[in-house]
């Protein structure tokens, strides 16, 4: 059975004097599919909203107060490490997972991008320093950027500010593809799994539907040269609202793994659950009675036969300061790696031999590789033509051999079917017998029915007839000894036998 779950993150404020929050819980894991519960939690967080990342074994969470960022263990359950900063953090991403352990990027409160490999295993050289481009369309603060799930070169990022716009850009080209006039500040974004419909967060407590495919087009409606410069409204359909009316502000959004449901982060501190087929609210899952600054939904789990990492991090590397990365930056050295940066993990299986077989077959093998190796297409297409076209240097005897099986089998085919017929005559015999003499004992009885009836009225008549009374002239077919001829077949009732009475 599959379990999906997420990652809730909190912002600390005042405490009320009727506040009922646990002390010092900032990060929940929560299960809300198919049982929602809470399944752990840890202390001593707050976090801004894009302030938290996950991979299958940490939490990493920027602090809100503090140039410091906090390590969860998710196998351990436990406050891992602290791991502090000259800037603080304002921003966090995790790249790369699927991986390994990925590179967290951070952005400071100076405007710099730290990257920082919690498990190294080939340090890459640095990156450039300077923006490839600027988007500069929005009137306002920007309040969320998202990318799409592409990998190619057509990948989009979306962008919503409090200019009340969310805008589609072509980000490697630089080119605005489409706004959308949401008629409300959007606070925060996501994006359905296939790449066709946004969502945005509303400070009115409202989501707007970003529907991609709306409007009819024989191109991309994203590409359609016509339809790019012309702003859209999203109807009244596409906004959905809380059934209370009073709503806090979103301040985040996820979607589930399968696209089929929304979940939200409100500033009064509940999750709620949007039904996206139906465009409409569906549950309450929590409440953490904290402004919920950050949701993160993990990859399900209970799959039959998952893949695993071939390692295993059990501690973070934290990564270390050196003037060397201020210094480089100006004489254009790339010592950004320090020289003796290491880590320790698990390795979770036994390491193949170089020229140890893998246990997976050749087709196995391909399948995980970019394409099918040249030997392995040209000997199927060999196999196919050979099925085709039967080679001529075949031997004569096992031509021979062939031609007597199959006269063989013709035999056997010809006798099955020749017992069938026989059967099938045999048993429609049977069964007209059958039917011909239900048919004898019905008349037999008809007969016999219309005899007693006869010989009665007879009785009658002579009964009648001695007492003096009056009767009709005898109907045809009756003789003077009060026999009853047969009207259908003619024969007398007084030469049938009736020994049923």
């Amino acid at each position: 059975m599959l379990i999906e779950s997420f990652v809730a993150s909190t912002r600390a404020v005042e405490k009320k004097p009727n506040a009922t929050t646990t002390k010092d819980i900032g990060i929940y894991l929560h299960e809300y599919q198919p049982n929602p519960s809470l399944k752990s939690y840890f202390k001593k967080s707050s976090t801004q909203p894009n302030c938290i990342a996950a991979n299958a074994t940490h939490i990493f969470a920027a602090q809100a107060d503090k140039s410091a960022v906090h390590v969860y263990n998710k196998d351990r359950n436990n406050h891992e490490a602290i791991v502090p900063f000259q800037e603080q953090i304002t921003c966090l991403a995790l790249a790369g997972q699927y991986e390994g352990a990925g590179t967290l990027v951070m952005g400071t409160q100076g405007g710099r991008l730290i990257l920082w490999e919690p498990s190294p295993n080939d340090p890459s050289q640095p990156l450039p320093l300077t923006p490839s481009r600027t988007l500069a369309d929005h009137r306002a603060a920007i309040t969320s950027v998202i990318f799409g799930h592409s990998a190619s070169k057509a990948n989009l990022a979306l962008s919503a500010a409090k200019d009340q716009t969310c805008i589609i850009w072509d980000y490697r080209k630089g080119v605005l593809l489409h706004t959308y006039l949401l008629g409300a500040s959007p606070l925060c974004l996501a994006l359905d799994p296939a790449d066709r419909a946004a969502y945005a967060g509303c400070e009115d407590g409202s989501i707007r539907l970003l529907d991609f495919y709306k409007k009819q087009s024989l191109l991309h409606p994203l590409y359609d040269p016509n339809q790019q410069s012309t702003p859209t409204q999203p109807p009244a359909s596409d906004h959905w609202h809380l059934p209370q009316a009073s709503s806090s502000p979103v301040l985040c959004l996820q979607v589930s793994y399968d696209g089929t449901t929304l979940l939200s982060g409100h500033e009064s501190g509940k999750v709620h659950q949007w039904n996206i087929a139906q465009g409409k609210f569906n549950v309450q899952i929590t409440d953490f009675s904290l402004p919920v600054t950050n949701l993160l939904v993990l990859p399900p789990t209970g799959f039959p036969n998952p893949r695993t990492p071939s390692l295993k991090i059990h501690h973070v590397v934290k990564p270390r300061y050196e003037s060397s990365l201020d210094s480089s930056r100006g004489n254009g050295s790339s010592s950004i790696i320090p020289s003796n940066y290491t880590f320790t993990a698990q390795f979770t299986s036994t390491l193949p031999l170089p020229d140890a077989p893998t246990g997976a077959s050749d087709l196995e093998d391909a399948l995980t590789h970019a394409s099918f190796p040249i030997s392995m297409l040209e000997n199927g297409i060999n196999e196919l033509a050979a099925l085709n076209n039967p080679s001529p240097h075949a031997s004569h005897s096992e031509h021979n051999t062939l031609k007597v099986a199959n006269e063989g089998l013709k035999t056997q085919l010809d006798t099955a079917l020749c017992r069938q017929r026989e059967a099938i005559t045999k048993v429609l015999k049977l069964e007209e017998e059958k039917f011909r003499r239900q048919e004898d004992d019905a008349v037999k009885k008809a007969r016999k029915k219309r005899r007693r009836i006869r010989m009665m009225e007879a009785e009658e008549r002579a009964r009648k007839i001695v007492m003096g009374v009056t009767v009709e002239n005898r109907a045809e077919g009756e003789g003077d000894t009060g026999t009853v001829v047969d009207g259908e077949d003619g024969l007398s009732s007084d030469t049938d036998e009736m020994s049923s009475e």
